[in-house]
């Protein structure tokens, strides 16, 4: 690898303790671990995973940059969304799934505060406990005097509530099922050691892995022998899980992902699975197992059903830079730099990797669930794309 990617003696323990729990989980499997497992096992195992351990992951000094991270006005633009929410409730609650560094949190509080709409309460619902500690200690020096408002939560809240559902690039750390389509059936790939070394191993799938691969072929078109892509089981149940306490509101999910028939076209074929590790993307999840984040894109049609499953109507669904024009980024310019024209400036050049289809505008999406209440959204009145899923 780079020089410049050589870890640490920290890091590399990390990676050998991660290595270690890897070899007796796929072990006690069988000798073969399916991928939704392990994906599941490096992000999220207690003290060991990417999202559990202690590692820095968001901004400049982390692996990736999220919106948040890149610009206040993705926070201001999400606010705004929120308050038309909020206003056609009569109030309510803000629940975020993922909140990361805090950043998004800080940032949408902060503006519903000028527009006179701030939620009853803003939970954040995140498994990590460094990650909370950060949230706090950004939110503490931002808004002290909203902490009182502020809650975290180990699971999804037990008591109905009215409001909005927030996740902003969540979705896409779902575990996911990798396969490989073949002409006289289905494999499923999963996770082997071999002397020591993590290593891919292909077998013949599930009946259950098998009708869904042929539910996605039959969707995006014919598929050739090697074909390989993913699907995130969990997604349904999982959504459903996180917006159970929803009574009337909004849910709303931003992350990059395509409906069905452009995310499983046959001229990708070889799926979406991807991994960051200190601003470098890359495609082997074994690399540095428990310190890299992995990723796949967002099936935005599996989304749509998993909201009507949940007993949501899937009210819009756009790209990002649209969903971003319809709440007013550039009156959001504006009101961020008065007559500062050197922070417009700024604003203007974040707002370009906001919304560029060559950065953010078009990769990432938009989709907005409701139930208990029915009103136009703002960000989903420029551009509507529901015919597509």
């Amino acid at each position: 690898m780079h020089r410049e990617l050589t870890l640490s003696d920290a890091q590399a323990e990390h990676c050998a303790r991660m290595r270690h729990h890897l070899a007796a989980r796929i072990a006690a499997a069988g000798g073969w671990l399916g991928f939704e497992r392990f994906m599941e096992t490096v992000l999220y195992a207690p003290g060991l995973g990417y999202y559990s351990a202690g590692a820095r992951k968001f901004g400049a000094g982390g692996d990736f940059t999220t919106a948040p991270e890149i610009s206040p006005l993705f926070g201001a633009c999400i606010a705004r969304q929120c308050a038309e929410v909020l206003g056609a409730l009569g109030g309510g609650s803000i629940l975020e799934i993922g909140a990361g560094s805090g950043r998004l949190a800080a940032d949408i509080l902060q503006r519903l505060e000028s527009l006179g709409q701030l939620p009853e309460r803003y939970a954040i619902l995140d498994i990590s406990a460094d990650l909370r500690e950060r949230q706090h200690t950004l939110i503490a020096h931002h808004a002290p005097h909203l902490l009182a408002r502020m809650h975290w939560l180990d699971q999804p809240p037990d008591q109905p509530f009215d409001g909005v559902v927030l996740a902003n690039e969540v979705l896409d750390a779902l575990p996911v099922t990798r396969f490989r389509w073949r002409a006289g059936g289905v494999e499923e790939l999963g996770v082997v050691m071999r002397e020591d070394t993590l290593a891919w191993e292909a077998r013949p799938a599930s009946a259950a892995v098998t009708d869904t691969c042929r539910r996605l072929a039959n969707a995006a078109g014919a598929w050739e022998d090697g074909y390989v892509a993913e699907f995130c089981p969990s997604l349904i149940p999982w959504t459903r899980k996180v917006t159970q306490g929803l009574r009337a509101g909004a849910a709303l999910w931003v992350d990059y992902g395509l409906p069905r028939p452009q995310y499983y076209m046959p001229e990708r074929r070889d799926g979406t699975l991807l991994c960051h590790f200190r601003h470098r993307a890359h495609g082997d999840p074994f690399l540095y197992p428990g310190l890299q984040d992995i990723t796949a894109w967002v099936d935005f049609t599996l989304l749509a059903e998993a909201g009507s499953a949940a007993g949501f109507h899937v009210a819009g669904f756009t790209t990002q830079s649209f969903f971003l024009a319809g709440l007013g980024l550039d009156r959001e310019m504006q009101t961020m730099a008065g007559s500062d024209s050197s922070r417009f400036a700024r604003l203007a050049g974040q707002a370009r990797r906001l919304m560029l289809p060559g950065e953010m505008g078009e990769r990432f999406k938009a989709m907005a669930w409701l139930r208990g209440v029915d009103l136009p959204l703002s960000g989903f009145a420029a551009q509507d794309l529901r015919h597509t899923l």
